[in-house]
C-alpha cells in the first residue's frame, strides 16, 4: 500500500476525529469529503470502504472513553467521582446514574435498529446531508436564542430521568445523516434548561454505548471484508481518528459555554452553500 493511499486514510481519520463530536455532523463531512474528493470506494471497494468508516469511528469512541474515564468508572460502580470531575456544588451523593444514560439511549437505539436498512439505502447522499446540515443549524440557532440565559442544570449530575428521556427523543433527529448527534442533543439539552457544557457532557457520555453498539453490529455484518492488505489503511485511519478526536473534544469542551452553538450553525450553512455551488 503506497504513501498516497495511507495519506487518504490519515485525512479520513482526521475528518472523523475533528467532526464526530462537534455539532457539525461527522457523517455529513465523511460523505462530502470521501464522495467528492477521496473516493475511497475506488481503491477499497464499497464494502471495505464502509467497514473502514466503522473502524475509524471506534477511534473516536476510544478518545471519549479516555477523556471521560473517571465518569465511566463511576457509572459502572467501580469508583467514586472526584469533585473536580463532577464540577457541581451539590452533595456527592447525587450523580449521573447509568440508568439515566440508558433511558437517554432507548429512543434512538430502537429507531436506529428498526430503520437501519432504510437509512443506509435512502438517506446517505450529498443531497440529504445538505438538508440535515441546514435543518440542524436552524435548531442550534433556536436553542441559543430561546435557551435560558442562566441555566439551572450546570452539570450532568443534576439531570433528571425526564430530561434524559427528552434528550434521547431529540437525539432521534440525528438518525438523518447530516443532522449531527451532538448538534441535536446539545440543542435539546439547552432548550430543556441545561448549560451548553452539561448538555455536551451528557451527549458525549451517551455517544459511547450507542456508537460502540452500532459499530459492533456493523463490524459483525462486514467482518468478511477485512483483509491483511487493507490493515495498514485501517490502522492509520483508526490512530488518526483517535488522536484528532482527543484534541477536538478537549478543545470543544473548554469553549462550548463561551461560544455556544451559533458559530457552528453558521459554519454549517456556509458549508452547504459552498458544497451546493461546487457540486451542483
Amino acid at each position: 500500500m503506497d504513501i498516497l493511499t495511507l495519506l487518504k486514510a490519515l485525512i479520513l481519520g482526521l475528518v472523523e476525529g475533528l467532526t464526530e463530536f462537534a455539532p457539525v455532523s461527522s457523517t455529513g463531512h465523511m460523505i462530502i469529503v470521501d464522495d467528492m474528493w477521496l473516493q475511497s470506494e475506488e481503491f477499497l471497494t464499497k464494502y471495505v470502504a464502509n467497514t473502514f468508516k466503522i473502524v475509524i469511528q471506534l477511534g473516536s469512541i476510544l478518545a471519549v472513553v479516555v477523556i471521560f474515564k473517571d465518569r465511566f468508572i463511576q457509572l459502572l460502580g467501580l469508583g467514586r467521582l472526584s469533585k473536580k470531575t463532577s464540577n457541581t456544588q451539590q452533595s456527592s451523593e447525587k450523580h449521573l446514574r447509568l440508568s439515566q444514560v440508558i433511558v437517554g439511549l432507548i429512543p434512538a437505539g430502537v429507531l436506529g435498529v428498526l430503520f437501519e436498512d432504510y437509512i443506509d439505502e435512502h438517506l446517505f447522499s450529498i443531497e440529504t446531508v445538505l438538508i440535515g446540515l441546514v435543518v440542524g443549524a436552524i435548531l442550534m440557532i433556536i436553542a441559543d436564542i430561546f435557551g435560558p440565559k442562566e441555566p439551572k442544570i450546570v452539570s450532568v449530575d443534576q439531570i433528571t430521568y425526564k430530561q434524559a428521556l427528552s434528550v434521547g427523543l431529540i437525539q432521534c433527529l440525528s438518525l438523518w445523516p447530516g443532522f449531527s448527534r451532538s448538534g441535536s442533543t446539545i440543542s435539546g439539552g439547552v432548550l430543556l434548561g441545561m448549560s451548553h457544557r452539561a448538555a455536551a457532557d451528557f451527549t458525549f457520555i451517551m455517544a459511547v454505548p450507542i456508537m460502540a453498539g452500532a459499530s459492533a453490529l456493523s463490524l459483525l455484518k462486514n467482518w468478511q471484508y477485512f483483509s491483511l492488505e487493507a490493515m495498514p489503511f485501517f490502522i492509520t485511519g483508526f490512530i488518526s481518528a483517535f488522536v484528532f478526536a482527543l484534541i477536538s473534544i478537549r478543545f470543544f469542551l473548554k469553549l462550548i459555554n463561551k461560544i455556544k452553538l451559533v458559530p457552528f450553525a453558521i459554519y454549517r450553512i456556509v458549508l452547504v452553500v459552498v458544497i451546493w455551488i461546487v457540486y451542483f
